[in-house]
Parts: C-alpha cells; structure tokens; sequence
C-alpha cells in the first residue's frame, strides 16, 4: 500500500495466524489449572420446577461447586439480567419480566440454564449434573404469535410484550381510502439461528480482590458494567477482554447468564473457571433470529408513484426481553423502513410476543434485512399485480439525487444518494436485457427461471461517537488502540491500513490493540456496521492530534515558525529546511529528546450524522419442477458503500453475507415441537448454506461519498444479507409466477417448492 497509493486492496494480515492454528480465541488461553464449568438446562419448554437436589452432585469426584438460584441469591446476587424495554402506542411501558441468571422457581424454554456446575474436568461436571434431581410441574407451551395462551410472565398477562408505533396512522389512512391502486403481501421471516464458527464461550479469575472475564463477544463496557451491577462489584474491581473470536453477527453483543455464573464461581472458588458451548448448546441457549410476520401494503396514484407505506408485524421476543432483542429491532427496523422510495405518509405497527423459545436477536444486520424483505418482496408483488416492469417501478419512485438531504416519513435523513445510477450499472453487470433469453432457454428444457430484485438501504448504528489512541513502542512499532471488536471482518488489516494512509507510517509496524477494558477506558464494540466508519474518524481526530502536537517541537528543531510546518501524510516538511521527518523519525527524535508527552496521542470524536450505505442486488434462481430443487444462476451486487479503505475486505463481507441471506431463503428454518422441543438442534436437522449452493459473486463499487464523515464513508459491514433476502426470494417468486403460484415465502426447500408447484397447476388447471 506505501508504493501504490491509498484504498488498495491489500490481503489480511490477521489470516495468516488464524489460517494456521495461532489464533488466540477464548479456549486458547484459558489460565493453566482452570476448572471446567457445565450447565444443567431445562429439558422443558415451560415447567415449575417443584424439586431440586444437588446435593449429591456436590458430593461427585472432582466437583469443586454447584450453583443454582438460591447459591446466587444467598450471595447477594438478586438483579435480573437487563433487556431493552419499548413503550406501547398508549405511552405505557411494555412489559419488563424479571430474568434470573440460573431460572428461579420455573422455567421457560428449553435449555434455560438451572445449575452450574464446576468440576476438574468436563467430564466429571457432566457426570454430576446426571446426579442432579428435579421434577417439573408441565405448564403448555405457548410458541404462536398471538394474543393470549398459557401466561409466561404474570408482567404480561396476555403473552404481549409490547404494542407499538411509529408514524402518521390517521394520514395514512387518508393515503390508502385516496389511492388509485393498493397493492398487499403477507411476508413471513423465518426464525434461524446464529452459528457462529466459534460457539459461545468465557473463563473467569478472581484475585482476591478485582475479576477477570474473557469472553468471546462484540465489545467489552457493556459486559463490564453489567457484572459489576449484578455481581455488587465496583466497577474499577472489574476487567472484561475479548481475545479473537470467531463470528458474532449481533448474538455475541449481549451478556448471556453463563457469564454471571461463570463469574461468581470463579469467584468463590478464587480459582479460574472455564466454559466453552457445544453446538447443540448453543443452539439451544444462543439468542435467535428473524421470527416475525408481517402484513405490508403499498398505497399508488393512477401514475404508479407511492404515497403511503403500512405494516403490521408480530415478532417474537423468545422467553424474556434480550439485551438486544426483538425489542429494540423494532426502532431499527423504523429508520429503514421507507427504503430508497419517496413516500409522503407511512404508519408502522409492531406487537412483540413472548413465547417458550430462546430469546430473539435482531442479528444479521439488526433490523435493516427485515425492514428491507417486507419493503421489496411487496414492491416486486405490486410491479406484478400493477402490471409493471420492476426495475421502472423502482425507478419512477426512487427519491430523486436532487432531493437529498431527504428526510424520510420516519424521520431519517438522508444525507446523499443516486438509486437510480446504482440500479443502471446493476441491470449492466447482471446482464438484465439477456435474461429473457435465458429464461426462454431453460423453459425448452422444462426449467424454471427466474429474477429478483432487491434494493436495499441501511444506516449505521450505535453509538455515534469513538476513541482511538496512537503509542508509539522502544522497537519502532506503533500501537492503536480502538473501541471497536473484530469478530473476523478484518479490522486489524483496515485499521492498520487507515492510519497507514493517514501517516506514512508503514502498515507491518502498526498493531492494532482492541478488547481490554483495562488498556481502553471507553468504547461502543461493534455492530450495525459502526466499526470503519466511526473507528476510522476517531483516528483521524487522533492524527490531527499527533500532527498538531508535533509541529511546535519540530518548528524548533528546523528552525522555523510552527505555521511554516506542514504534513503531506508522509513527512513533515517547512521551506528553507533540510529537515524532513517521518512520523516515525520525529518520535524517535521525541525519545531522544525525552519528549514522553510526545509518544502517545488520543482522541475522541462523533459523527455528525448517520451514513446510509445502499445498493442492487440482483438473483437469477432456476428451479427444476420435477424435484423442486432451487439453484442461484446468477448473483449481481452493485453497491455504494461511499469511498473504501480496502475494497477486497468489502467484497469479501458483501460474499459473506451474501451467502447468509441465501442460506435462510433457501434452507435454514428452526422448528419447535408443540412442546416447545427444539429438533433443529444439530446439524443434522438444521442446514447451513454449502459452497455448493453459492454461485460465483459479482461485486462492483459505485460510491457516492457520504457528507456525514470526513472520509465519505458509509459502511458495508450487513449489506450483502440486508439486499440478499428479497433479491433471492423475489426471484423465486419470479420463476414460479407462470406455474399460478402467487405466496411463496421462505425456506424455499426442494419439498416446499414441488408442494407449491403441485398446488398452483392444480390451482391454475
């Protein structure tokens, strides 16, 4: 990158200890002489728990302690783990259960932790949770989104978490008794589950006097805080570090009741204590995602333009309110919900239910796949019904790039955009005018083809405001300190690169340090595709003040006045002087000098407004009537992601996920027994997509720089799924409109496809 310029596309350097076992995750480097913790769960979905004794368990070779509810409680340790709470449309608060750490008296899904167990080995741990007596009193299980049911929770009697909304109800209204044409879809968004490549996991150590948590997560204040608050700690008493972890998709953001446990065990025993899930543990315990069902309707004038936007969805909440859950998708799911479409009026109804489920998290793009599924799988059933061609009904309701900044029904404002240039180079790189050629080929052969289109917009989000530090070592290496946490998206290649370009200094030198409370006082984690963007502004802010710091000290070192010193992100340079430093040579000289003030510089800083990445993604998908097996032909991106750090790393989380949209549209799927059992519960039952079920990708960048950040920015870290849902199922639906099949909703497995199939020639005949 020093020899070809800025923004190149430069191969991760992380990889290379990751690739060959040298990876630090949490069960890596868990302490030497670290016990083994396992969890007894629920084999019930709802149940009073009537009976427990650990007391043999207790007395089992190499068990060192047993926790449950009571243990916790007689140590003070009485709070119940926090969740986001959503107010109703009466202004009401939405309901808030008390959610124990180990269930307390009943339980409410399957695999709700009950006892901890900590023993030398795992071993030894599973064979005395066997020693464990419970007994249950069966309560039913209640799993539909509705109203009423068995009572989870005496705080919502009814099972409804929370009932809200957002936007003008009575003007829309108005828009759709005006309108020329309403068009209505009924959109089902399965519930899936995260699988990350590395389960879940921590270990913790007390010292007598301060804690250790590592844990594998998505930051490390939220965790901190919240130890301390439940465990009666202060918060200096407290250090929480993420090593390396291996995928988080926003189910690793919240703190989960193993943690706690974990801590507190580690704690009374003052020895290390580790935990690490199986798979199937986790995917009973793990929070979910998706889980909803909505009805949308699009409201037109006799011209085809949208006036009115409304959307009634039920989602499911799982068993409690999750630290990053349903709950707060629904205002996620808000500030998109209009898309890239200029709508006057929208109204947005969101009612949340509990159910005998883990809980549900808006991961995989927090909101923006869900808002953007609904919004184009009814744009592509209106182009049908209206008659239209879908890229021109798109196109006649883009919002126009003279438009912008454009504040949307819901209140977002966007800063800058041109949809319809982005859509033009999309239907050039899908070759769209050559698809009903291909179409016309596959039907001589008795195939089915089909396209789809899905264009999608997000924001990012969290915390708008982020700090990064520069110190520079005695052997010449340089190390920056950020507040955000790589879950393997390539910060520590990004970062390194960024500052690179911004100092000169070469990339090989800089290490990028993350996820230690300790060594970072503040920081926002990461998520809602936040990391580069307000990561890479804090180092700028840093980078002004190393330069300005510099200067004066330099000035007198060349003999010059400080406003004759200038930076051209390589050397410092002043006319009449021969002096030409590096950053790199001017801290050496600091050193020299005795100058430690300048050898470590930090900054904070805060975005000024949201950045909305946006693209097209374009699916061809045929299908083969006789088996129902559906293959993705063709797979065309075309993003603004505003001006890139490091194009090959954005392709390479656009094919990622890609690959995750895909996967849910065509076999990932959780599926409960009417008791609440879970039987997706491994990889046998529950499948993740196959290379075999991906084709080749095509990516192409056309940036439209963002106003909102310095570097004109906009984020990629969610896009490829938040446009790969409705572009894969749209054209699923594509393919089967001819054959009378007119609801198709997702999984779309080879069974599902030959019932529907069947079911519309029969229809149709």
């Amino acid at each position: 990158m020093e020899k070809f310029g800025k923004s190149q596309p430069v191969t991760r350097v992380e990889d290379q200890r990751l690739l060959t076992g040298q990876g630090r995750y949490v069960d890596d480097i868990v302490p030497e002489g670290a016990l083994y913790a396992y969890l007894l769960r629920s084999p019930v979905a709802h149940g009073v728990i009537r009976h427990l004794d650990v007391s043999d368990a207790r007395e089992a070779e190499g068990v060192h302690l047993v926790l449950t509810n009571d243990d916790l409680e007689a140590a003070g340790i009485t709070a119940g783990m926090a969740g986001v709470l959503v107010d109703n449309r009466d202004g009401s608060k939405g309901a808030a259960p008390h959610r124990p750490v180990l269930a307390k008296g009943k339980v409410t899904h399957v695999g709700e932790p009950m006892v901890l167990i900590v023993a030398e080995t795992l071993t030894q741990a599973r064979d005395a949770s066997e020693m464990i007596e419970f007994e249950f009193d069966d309560l039913p299980a209640k799993l539909d989104l509705a109203r009423g049911g068995e009572t989870i929770h005496p705080e919502a009697p009814d099972n409804l978490a929370f009932d809200w909304g957002l936007g003008e109800e009575a003007a829309t209204e108005a828009a759709f008794a005006a309108a020329a044409h309403v068009v209505s879809l009924e959109v089902g968004d399965n519930r899936i589950i995260v699988n990350p490549m590395e389960p879940r996991g921590c270990y913790a150590e007390w010292d007598g006097a301060r804690l250790h948590l590592a844990f594998g997560g998505q930051g490390v204040w939220g965790m901190k805080g919240e130890l301390a608050r439940l465990l009666n700690l202060d918060k200096e008493a407290v250090r929480v570090t993420n090593p390396d972890v291996g995928g988080g998709f926003g189910m690793k953001a919240a703190p989960y009741p193993e943690y706690f446990a974990v801590a507190q065990a580690a704690r009374v025993l003052g020895r290390p204590v580790r935990w690490m899930a199986d798979r199937t543990e986790g995917m009973l315990s793990d929070h979910g995602g998706r889980d909803l069902v909505s009805v949308a309707e699009l409201a037109f004038d006799a011209d085809h333009r949208i006036t009115a936007y409304r959307v009634k969805t039920r989602c499911n909440l799982g068993a409690y309110n999750s630290n990053f859950g349903q709950a707060i998708q629904t205002r996620l799911f808000s500030r998109v919900l209009m898309g890239v479409y200029d709508v006057q009026t929208t109204w947005l109804q969101v009612e949340g239910y509990y159910t005998n489920t883990t809980q549900v998290d808006a991961y995989r793009g927090a909101g923006r796949p869900e808002a953007i599924y609904v919004l184009e799988r009814v744009m592509d059933r209106a182009a049908r019904e209206l008659g239209l061609d879908p890229w021109e009904l798109r196109r006649k309701n883009f919002i126009r790039p003279e438009s912008f900044p454009y504040t949307s029904a819901t209140g977002e404002t966007y800063d800058v955009g041109d949809f319809d240039k982005v859509m033009r180079r999309a239907m050039i790189q899908s070759d769209a005018t050559g698809f009903a050629a291909r179409r016309a080929a596959d039907a001589a052969r008795g195939l089915l083809r089909g396209q789809g289109i899905g264009y999608y917009i997000e924001s990012i989000l969290g915390d708008p405001s982020e700090g990064a530090k520069v110190e520079f070592c005695d052997d010449g290496s340089v190390n920056l300190y950020v507040g955000t946490q790589s879950n393997g998206q390539g910060h520590e290649t990004v970062y390194a690169q960024f500052l690179s370009d911004q100092t000169g200094i070469p990339a090989h030198l800089i290490h990028v340090v993350q996820g230690d409370s300790d060594r970072i006082a503040k920081g926002g984690g990461t998520g809602g595709s936040r990391s580069v963007t307000t990561q890479s502004t804090a180092t700028l802010a840093t980078v002004d003040t190393m330069i300005a710091a510099f200067v004066p000290y330099l000035a007198d070192k060349m003999g010059v006045e400080p406003e004759a010193v200038s930076f051209d992100d390589e050397r410092f340079r002043a006319p009449g002087s021969n002096l030409t430093p590096t950053v790199l040579e001017a801290a050496e000289m600091a050193r020299t000098d005795d100058r430690a003030d300048l050898l470590t510089h930090e900054a904070r800083a805060t975005l000024p407004g949201r950045s909305y990445p946006n693209g097209c993604h374009v699916a061809e998908v045929v299908i083969d009537p006789e088996t129902g097996k559906a293959t993705v032909d063709r797979y065309t991106v075309v993003d603004d992601f505003g001006n890139l750090i490091n194009p090959l790393l954005a392709e390479g989380q656009v094919h990622g996920g890609v690959v995750q949209g895909l996967g849910q549209v065509f076999a990932e799927h959780v599926v409960y027994d009417e008791d609440g059992q879970l039987l997706t519960a491994s990889f046998m039952d529950y499948a993740l997509p196959r290379a075999e079920d991906v084709p080749m990708i095509g990516f192409t960048s056309e940036p439209v720089p963002s106003t909102a950040n310095l570097m004109g920015m906009k984020g990629c870290g969610e896009a490829g799924t938040v446009g790969s849902m409705a572009a894969a199922a749209n054209a699923v639906q594509d393919a089967l409109w001819p054959v009378g099949v007119r609801q198709a909703d997702m999984p779309f497995t080879p069974l599902k496809l030959w019932e529907l199939i069947r079911d519309g020639a029969e229809a149709a005949a």
